[in-house]
């Protein structure tokens, strides 16, 4: 057996080490060492442990912490609460609570000092903050907590994703701390309208709650403003709500978790995003036969796999799935389709993937009330996004704090949610006592600009309305595409030009084309190119399916397939010379005909949390 890998010294430094008592008061103490990867927890009394058993909790699967304090005048101890979101031993994620009670000092004003330094220490490192053992652990430490503008697009995830938004990532990123106003988007385009009016500096970051589609109007909208080089700046999220979840697949493979579908990856990616941390992003200019251009994050594709994602639309109620019996109708109705291929090879050719690698709760015996949550270093939003202007009513929630808190949660999941962790109904939870005062700069409000958008369409009457053609209206702004000479004109001698009857062909800049389907393994966030993959006709149905199931991990290049072929390029041109098919960018339906797209290296950011290692099941 091989011998466990050694963490470097600094991760295994103990940042604060400290005994603490358990709620209720008579229950076991523990010792608790905080390093940067890790809260360890060992029993102390009445009986140590020699395997605790949840002893370790990785700081991946903490969302968030607080500092509680009891309703009884004469309980002087301060309490320290810990978020955390474990595997369970199928797989699935589930919320934990761990509470412990700081009462080594005589007064409630040292207990209290003691809890907040530990909560402090573990924010710091949460937020990507480096701490030392012989550091003095203050307040002054903490950045100031991201401003994030939250869109959701209810009817994505069939329908569900607003009803998962709140029970999962509204209150996991309050639990972080994390400051944020939601809008429900109501229409196609509309959250390309509303960053287009966006003031930028009033946010840290834009994220959006569905599948891709979403985040393909939210970047477009950033790059289709006359300001779009400090726009396109702005840090973008994903949280997966949709059917197709090709980049949360690809964040949360970057976080180091293992593969997930639905609520999993939901939970994966939120997590991510409550460490904060940011990586930049690869776009690509594309331009359609019109002359019109738009940008992708993530895919081009022609042939099996856009005949496949828009040909499925009809089953959209059966959410992810859909591509599964989408792809099981294209392989029974197999089409060629001649065309052209034009590329500008990579610089550097990246290397292809090597084959295979691919506290059960006594009940309360003292009284304790919730009250209001605690702040972490700055005020808070202090406006809901019910204020703005809209011109259509907007469903929209504010982060705790704001003057209209969410209904039922407090900051750091105190309220009602802390009702649950405490065992029966007649028990009344700890109240989140003030875990940090606001800096001395800090504005005591954040007076935010209207947010202004083009004029109102009628919303549609169905979220499941077939798919419409995007065709992006030309616009001046954005990059030059100084790789590229006009479509249709000759291209430069360097380039490398294949023809032939394709079965598909799919232009990809991520590692993921789904959650659970992994078309360039070796593919990064920046590696400035884009990986140009293509099945040649001749391929049998049943090897084209080893190929699809083989994609599931990432291993069908090592199929040693010789109709499917790959090259890494900066730039290339796609002729299709058969009259009709399907193309797509990022699994939107554009215009049929000859297209062209350059790697634009690095020019926008992604909020990805901090990249990490395999976890385990």
């Amino acid at each position: 057996m091989a011998p466990p890998p050694v963490l470097p010294l600094a991760f295994s430094t103990p940042i604060l080490h400290g005994e603490f008592g358990s709620y209720p008061a008579h229950g076991p103490r523990f010792a608790l060492t905080l390093t940067m990867q890790a809260l360890h927890i060992q029993r102390l009394r009445p009986k140590p442990e020699a395997r605790p058993r949840d002893g370790l909790v990785p700081l991946a699967e903490v969302s968030g912490c607080g500092t509680l304090q009891s309703r009884t005048p004469s309980d002087t101890a301060a309490y320290f609460c810990v978020y955390t979101y474990p595997r369970g031993r199928r797989g699935g994620r589930r919320r934990t609570t761990r509470t412990f009670r700081a009462d080594g000092a005589a007064t409630y004003e040292e207990n209290r000092a003691e809890a907040q330094r530990w909560a402090t220490a573990l924010m710091c490192l949460l937020r990507g903050v480096p701490l030392t053992g012989d550091q003095e652990i203050t307040p002054e430490l903490l950045p100031r907590r991201p401003r994030l503008l939250i869109l959701v697009n209810p009817f994505g995830g069939r329908g569900l994703a607003w009803q998962r938004c709140m029970d999962h990532v509204v209150p996991m990123i309050s639990e972080a701390g994390l400051s944020f106003n939601l809008i429900q988007t109501e229409r196609q385009n509309h959250a390309r309208e509303l960053v287009q009016g966006l003031s930028l500096s009033e946010w840290e970051g834009i994220v959006t709650v569905s599948g891709d589609g979403l985040l393909y109007e939210v970047l477009n909208g950033l790059l289709d403003r006359p300001d779009w080089k400090d726009a396109v700046r702005m840090p973008i999220g994903v949280l997966p709500c949709g059917s197709g979840n090709a980049l949360a697949g690809a964040v949360n493979h970057h976080g180091g978790f293992e593969p997930a579908v639905g609520v999993d990856l939901l939970l994966n990616c939120s997590l991510l995003l409550c460490r904060g941390g940011s990586h930049p992003l690869d776009l690509l200019s594309v331009t359609l036969a019109s002359g019109s251009r738009c940008f992708s994050f993530l895919s081009v594709a022609w042939g099996f796999l856009s005949d496949v994602d828009i040909h499925s639309e009809r089953f959209r109620a059966l959410g992810s799935a859909r591509f599964t019996l989408g792809a099981v109708l294209g392989l029974a109705t197999l089409h060629t389709y001649r065309g052209r291929l034009s590329y500008l090879p990579a610089t550097t050719e990246p290397a292809l993937p090597i084959p295979g690698h691919s506290l059960p709760r006594a009940k309360s015996e003292i009284a304790l009330a919730p009250t209001p949550a605690p702040t972490v270093t700055h005020s808070p939003l202090h406006r809901s996004v019910s204020d703005l202007p809209l011109p259509l009513p907007q469903p929209a929630l504010a982060s705790p704090g704001s003057p209209e808190p969410l209904p039922g949660l407090s900051l750091n999941g105190g309220g009602p949610e802390l009702t649950g962790d405490w065992g029966g109904a007649g028990d009344a939870p700890l109240s989140p006592d003030p875990l940090l005062p606001s800096p001395p700069n800090s504005p005591k409000t954040a007076q935010l600009s209207p947010i202004t958008e083009g004029p109102p369409e009628k919303p549609a009457s169905s979220g499941f309305s077939p798919p419409t053609t995007s065709t992006p209206k030309a616009s001046p702004w954005g990059p030059d595409d100084h790789l590229l000479p006009s479509l249709g004109s000759p291209l430069p001698a360097d380039w490398v030009t294949i023809e032939g009857e394709f079965v598909l062909m799919l232009a990809i800049l991520p590692s993921h084309l789904g959650a659970d389907l992994v078309a360039a393994p070796h593919a990064r966030f920046d590696d400035g190119v884009v990986h140009l993959c293509w099945v040649r006709s001749g391929i049998s149905r049943a090897a084209l399916l080893r190929i699809l199931l083989a994609m599931e991990h990432g291993n069908h290049f090592s199929l040693g397939c010789p109709h499917l072929g790959y090259a890494a390029a900066r730039a290339f041109r796609l002729e299709p010379l058969t009259p009709r098919g399907v193309l797509t960018v990022d699994g939107e339906l554009v215009e049929y005909g000859p297209v062209q797209a350059q790697v634009h290296p690095s020019l926008a950011t992604l909020l990805t949390g901090p990249a990490g290692q395999k976890q385990s099941t």
